[in-house]
């Protein structure tokens, strides 16, 4: 009995002869748990790809980053992870709200190497847990379902150039969010963001899309 295939990938398995390699892969590779080497791997990660299913039953994947360790594992069939303050969306908090079920993806584009993580998502939004994590509104809880290493056979190699100052940690105190101070949206933030656009100045969309275009880093 598969973990991983149904069906579907049974009939494109059989249609390019591949059923018998993908069987011999998944006994390999595919654990039920964290082990130590994944543990380390995804503990030593400043980003992470995150899977996860809206309301309509489509996937949404998302780029969640922070420092190194941002990602904890807790045991070998447990993790936790921050959601930080974002635009307000709660887009993948939202999902997980509906629909527990995610999958992470876990890359370093150095080496490279890549790993990749089925979960079931709890959202903790009070408790010891966000005291693990500076500046988190919430906190994931993740029950693993499979983990697996990925070939990097396709992973470009990439060097990381700084990370990013808005990141919890990477500076004493994190800076304003830069498009929180855009004037067109000072009627709709919160009364403390608006607060703090005005004792910094506004400034237009048009200004902060020209940082973002070129590469500012005070976008």
């Amino acid at each position: 009995m598969s973990r991983l295939y149904g069906d579907n990938h049974r009939a494109l398995q059989m249609a390019f002869d591949t059923r018998a390699l993908a069987d011999r892969i998944e006994a390999i590779a595919v654990k039920p748990e964290v082990d130590e080497l994944a543990q380390g791997f995804i503990q030593s990660r400043d980003m992470f790809f995150l899977s996860t299913i809206d309301q309509n039953g489509r996937p949404t994947v998302s780029y969640k980053g922070g420092t190194p360790g941002f990602v904890r594992v807790v045991d070998n069939n447990t993790l936790l992870f921050p959601s930080y303050d974002g635009n307000g969306m709660y887009l993948s908090m939202g999902n997980i709200s509906g629909n527990p079920e995610i999958g992470m993806l876990f890359i370093d584009f150095e080496k490279p190497f890549r790993l990749r993580l089925q979960g079931r998502a709890e959202l903790i939004v009070s408790g010891p847990e966000l005291e693990f994590f500076k500046e988190a509104e919430m906190v994931v809880k993740v029950s693993v379902h499979e983990t697996w290493m990925n070939c990097p056979r396709y992973i470009h190699r990439y060097q990381k150039l700084e990370a990013s100052r808005y990141a919890p940690g990477v500076e004493s105190e994190t800076p304003f969010c830069e498009w929180k101070r855009i004037d067109g949206l000072q009627d709709v933030v919160r009364p403390s963001e608006r607060q703090k656009a005005a004792d910094l100045g506004t400034t237009t969309i048009d200004e902060w899309m020209g940082k973002v275009m070129t590469g500012d880093t005070g976008a």
